[in-house]
């Protein structure tokens, strides 16, 4: 078959016509005839079973009865008319009823024919009643091109309201079938059908619309979906293998003075097993030709900090500059200060840049930035701005990374004349299969253990009603010297209910912890940016014992002292943000709590989430949750969701066919980079027509 037959505009399909077709476009995105094949149905209602009248239960479940319509009236209601057909089969009666379209069903029904009558049944005064049956006859119902499973397909209350009900749906994908004939070109090697028991895709697809039976659904079902995730794996290695075979790198040869006597000499402490992995995968990659593109994950507190320092005094001793890029200005500062105090035995200049930087500063850091004698600077979205110009970039670091646009990351690309080596990192924890799928393209290292002697904060739930013993228990832990968080939901929506809320919360805290014994800290959105600063900096010096605040300080305050988390409202936070959330305690060495506040009314999700909470504190087994319970769109924002508009595998329950397929995606290109063996032709033109129409289903039939 002609793989351009199917990229044929869907008016012309027999049945559909202008009019349809601009439904079919507006409501399902429905195009071409390839896109109606890739319409995949929803479920499946199993039509194998006929029933007797007489036999039939009170429980509104869909049947399937064989009989003849002999008598046809209609009735009138309160609003309207219904038309009332008699229906009969060899012992029992029942009636069908229509409140709409009477016309044409009355020019169209014939009497005493053998008609097969499908849906949900209602009992009244001792008969069933069947409204607006899917009626068809014996005869042709026998003929069709059809399963025993029938598919439900998509649809929209527009589309069913205009009359493109799913009966007509799975007409059309008949006709559609009649005039593909049943021929569709084969997309993966013969190697992979046999080593992996795959169904042929002719006989996938057909089996997808019209099932033979259960046991060849799941079969065609397997197969489409490892199709499907298979050709996104392919695509995301291959944009990989260019991105290194094209896109040069500087190559950092030199492990050099400043490296060996900062990791000799001057570590503040021993690296963990898995941060020394991560340095090894790192200076691999910065040794070789190719431009370094590396995700590194790794929870709150595992110590990425010192990788990224390590990583910058590379390029330092090759003779290159760094950069470290933060999302807020708080962070900026924080890892400002952890670099300077790190760097203190080394020659090593450092700068901070951000919105706030006077412009005296500003000039002298754009000058020094200019001839080579800044060697690292941190800053916000700042160090994007045109004048910001290095000598010689050669590493750039991106902190939070999810919080920066494509747009805005590829900027850094552009500061010289090779694209600097990319290090991102991320202290949410991405579940492997959606860190496979979305960052696919990347290489990832994850930080997997955490510093030795770091003790488990203890997270405990507690209700409303308990609120005078957790006030207890803070002012126990301020009497031993140390700080409480004690931190109110923010959501966008609810700004006047949450300031409400913050703002109560914060009367009664300082009714309960009243002057000059407590000092306290308050920290919200509505404040300037200063205000929020001086805040914040007497919290951390230790000013203040007590910090109430909105979720500002999810990402950007160490206070080692600090040794309580107290989430109120806990049961409208997602899990990420709460995970988050803990992560700013546990710092020092004292023992850590997190006490999370709830009213009695959970939903079984919010349940769920606290469950998790107080079980774990593995940030990627929490990611898992998180990723079951809110699906991957959300958990990767808009902007990273394009990869993931699926068709008919499902990233989160498919995620060992996933593995699978990723595995023989990587095996297929070890083996033949460039899918020039015979073998692999198959493979190689179905990915050759995914430039050609830009959509994973485009071009897998």
């Amino acid at each position: 078959m002609n793989p351009n037959f199917l990229q044929t505009p869907i008016e012309y399909l027999k049945g559909v016509g202008p009019n349809r077709a601009d439904l079919l476009k507006k409501e399902l995105g429905i195009f071409t005839f390839q896109d109606l094949l890739n319409l995949f149905p929803n479920r499946y209602l199993d039509r194998t079973q006929y029933y007797k009248i007489k036999d039939l239960q009170r429980n509104s479940a869909d049947v399937q009865v064989i009989g003849r319509i002999t008598h046809l009236k209609t009735v009138d209601q309160k609003r309207g008319k219904r038309l009332v057909a008699t229906f009969k089969d060899t012992n029992g009666m029942m009636e069908l009823i229509w409140f709409r379209g009477h016309k044409w069903i009355k020019e169209n029904l014939k009497l005493n024919e053998t008609y097969v009558a499908f849906g949900k049944t209602t009992f009244y005064n001792g008969t069933f009643s069947m409204p607006h049956p899917d009626l068809e006859l014996l005869e042709k119902h026998q003929s069709k091109l059809r399963s025993a499973l029938q598919p439900i397909y998509p649809s929209t209350e527009k589309l069913s309201n205009s009359g493109i009900t799913n009966r007509v749906l799975s007409g059309l994908m008949e006709q559609l079938f009649l005039e593909l004939k049943k021929s569709f070109v084969e997309t993966l090697s013969p190697e992979i059908l046999e080593e992996l028991q795959l169904m042929p895709k002719s006989k996938a697809i057909l089996n997808i619309h019209f099932p033979e039976n259960g046991e060849e659904l799941a079969k065609a079902t397997y197969r489409l979906k490892f199709e499907e995730l298979f050709f996104i794996q392919l695509q995301l290695l291959i944009k990989n293998l260019v991105h290194k075979s094209k896109i040069k790198g500087y190559p950092f040869t030199t492990i050099g003075t400043n490296f060996n006597s900062f990791y000799m000499e001057h570590l503040p402490f021993d690296l963990t097993g898995a941060q020394k992995r991560v340095i090894k995968e790192i200076r691999n990659d910065l040794g070789s030709n190719a431009q370094m593109n590396r995700l590194l994950q790794g929870d709150v507190g595992s110590g990425k900090t010192i990788v990224a320092l390590l990583s910058m005094l590379i390029a330092i001793d090759n003779g290159f500059q760094a950069c470290l890029m933060a999302p807020t200005e708080i962070l900026s500062v924080q890892h400002y200060a952890g670099l300077c105090e790190l760097c203190k035995p080394l020659k090593i200049s450092i700068s901070i840049l951000t919105g706030s930087t006077k412009t005296s500063i500003r000039r002298e850091i754009h000058e020094s930035l200019e001839n080579g004698q800044l060697n690292i600077l941190i800053g916000t979205h700042a160090l994007l701005e045109d004048k910001v110009k290095f000598k010689n970039l050669g590493l750039a670091i991106i902190d939070e990374q999810h919080r920066f646009g494509v747009a805005q990351r590829s900027k850094l690309w552009h500061k010289n004349k090779y694209p600097p080596h990319i290090l991102v990192m991320t202290a949410t924890p991405i579940p492997r299969t959606l860190a496979m799928s979305v960052y696919g393209d990347l290489d990832i290292s994850v930080i997997d253990e955490l510093p030795p002697g770091r003790k488990d904060i203890k997270t405990v739930h507690r209700y409303d009603s308990n609120r005078l013993r957790v006030f207890k228990f803070i002012k126990d832990q301020t009497d031993l010297g140390r700080q409480v968080y004690i931190v109110y939901p923010l959501i966008q929506e609810s700004e006047m209910l949450d300031y409400k809320d913050l703002m109560d919360g914060y009367e009664s805290i300082s009714r309960e912890f009243g002057q000059p014994q407590y000092q306290i800290s308050i920290v919200h959105g509505k404040m300037k940016p200063a205000d929020k600063e001086f805040e914040m900096n007497r919290f951390i010096k230790g000013e203040t014992q007590i910090m109430v605040a909105t979720t500002v300080i999810e990402v950007g305050v160490n206070v080692p002292n600090a040794s309580v988390m107290v989430i109120e409202s806990a049961e409208r936070f997602g899990l990420s943000q709460l995970h988050q959330l803990r992560g700013r305690v546990g710092r020092g060495a004292e023992q850590s709590y997190c006490i999370l506040m709830t009213s009695h009314k959970l939903s079984a999700d919010a349940k769920t989430r606290l469950e998790t909470m107080t079980g774990t504190s593995d940030g990627f087994e929490i990611a898992e949750v998180d990723l079951k319970l809110r699906g991957p769109g959300d958990i990767m924002g808009t902007q990273q969701s394009g990869v993931l508009n699926l068709r008919i595998a499902d990233i989160v329950k498919d995620t060992h066919i996933l593995k699978i397929a990723r595995s023989y995606a990587r095996q297929t290109l070890e083996k033949d980079p460039s899918l020039m063996l015979p073998k692999n032709s198959a493979i190689k033109n179905t990915y050759g027509q995914i430039a050609k129409y830009r959509n994973i289903w485009n071009y897998i039939s």
